[in-house]
């Protein structure tokens, strides 16, 4: 498996994994076009690509910030699941990030969302706070309510979602 970290919008697997994130993610959990395009050019997110048997099976957008890096999405495409990909890539993340914390839908949300945090546990994660609320990714977007996992304890969870709110979501 390859990890590769795209650095353009020009890039060709760019249009096949937001036509992806549109597909999976609803509208108030995913950035527009032109906002998911000045990640290319922030400092701190990265926008990787995974490669299995040369083919481009998902991808990662995450934030590296002060001490701990934030996953903002994590997708493998549809064709490519339940083959234990996301394994790999949970595996990757934690090799290359030792404190990681994402963001879910609360596991009562449904049979997906509840499938999702079963996975999430299972690879490592827990939940640190059920009352985080995702900021509104722009106009005529809402807030979301969701949970936060993280595959370690922060000291200070507030500081964390402080640090999510105003660098990743500003």
């Amino acid at each position: 498996m390859e990890f590769l970290q795209i650095t353009s919008s020009e890039d060709y697997r760019v249009q096949e994994i937001y036509s992806a994130y549109c597909t999976t993610f609803p509208e108030d959990e995913r950035r527009d076009w032109e906002k998911l395009t000045t990640l290319f050019s922030h400092p701190k997110a990265k926008i990787i690509s995974v490669f299995h048997e040369s083919q481009n099976i998902g991808y990662l957008i995450v934030w590296e910030l002060s001490n701990f890096t934030f996953v903002e999405h994590f997708e493998v495409f549809e064709e490519f699941r339940s083959q234990k990909l996301g394994s790999h890539i949970t595996g990757y993340l934690f090799e290359n990030y030792p404190r990681i914390i994402l963001e879910i839908e609360p596991e009562h949300f449904g049979e997906n969302a509840a499938r999702r945090y079963s996975f999430y546990q299972k690879n490592g994660f827990h939940l640190i706070d059920e009352m985080y609320v995702q900021p509104s990714y722009g106009k005529d977007k809402k807030p979301l309510d969701l949970w936060l996992l993280s595959n370690y304890t922060p000291e200070n969870v507030k500081e964390v979602k402080d640090e999510i709110y105003d660098i990743v979501y500003h």
